[in-house]
């Protein structure tokens, strides 16, 4: 890690589905992950857990947060 990378902590603690606030903190965690200067890590506790399962069948006109996860896992780390 450089001087000009910047780290940041995302806590996602609701289920995936009930509210919007994990869609909105992935929806930040997939655009941060593509700086480079980027440094992300996430750690999902309590129903948090449930929006890293795969094979989710979201209800109609909802994102699939399983795959929000598997793109930032991709260039970040997520933890569990």
């Amino acid at each position: 890690m450089d001087a000009n990378t910047k780290s940041y902590v995302m806590i996602v603690n609701d289920g995936p589905y009930g509210n919007e606030r994990p869609y909105n903190a992935f929806r930040v965690g997939m655009n941060l992950v593509k700086r480079e200067e980027a440094d992300l890590k996430v750690f999902l506790i309590g129903d948090g857990v449930q929006c890293g399962v795969k094979g989710q069948n979201p209800p109609k006109g909802y994102y699939n947060i399983a795959r929000m996860v598997k793109f930032i896992g991709g260039r970040g780390q997520v933890a569990t």
